[in-house]
């Protein structure tokens, strides 16, 4: 058997990700979503939504903002969903796509993809100071890195 990709809704991906995501919380909203499938079972999830920093929202770059499997995904399945992604994004009429991890990753999925690092990003709490619209997490506190996919 191998994965196959499948469109799903924002709704649907969000729940998967609450349910099976290690860090993060279901997102605000997105462009898209699509489902890695195994065996007629959803193993994973990637949502696909505008960059959330502002400086990167040009109309043309996307940021893959939740990617998430299950304990029961077969090996590759991350880079098989950042691959679809790009795919899916460069249909569209895209030509950059960004996603962060946390330094404490490995990356290898992103690697495996043929994603390059660009750099990293320090904690802030601009987010949430005060007038600000998010709930603060500790996943906001942690030095990421932003990788990149382009033409």
């Amino acid at each position: 058997m191998t994965l196959a990709v499948a469109p799903t809704t924002l709704r649907e991906a969000n729940e998967f990700v609450a349910n099976f995501h290690r860090h993060s919380k279901p997102t605000q909203g997105g462009r898209f979503a699509i489902a890695a499938v195994f065996d007629q079972n959803i193993v994973g999830v990637a949502i696909v939504g505008r960059p959330v920093s502002q400086t990167l929202q040009d109309g043309l770059t996307a940021e893959i903002t939740r990617l998430c499997v299950s304990k029961d995904a077969p090996k590759n399945t991350c880079s098989f969903l950042y691959g679809r992604c790009w795919r899916i994004w460069q249909q569209m009429g895209g030509n950059r796509m960004i996603t962060y991890t946390l330094q404490s990753e490995t990356g290898a999925s992103l690697k495996g993809a043929g994603w390059t690092v660009m750099g990293q990003v320090k904690p802030h709490d601009r987010w949430t100071k005060k007038g600000g619209n998010r709930e603060w997490q500790p996943v906001y506190g942690q030095l990421k890195f932003r990788w990149e996919k382009h033409i």
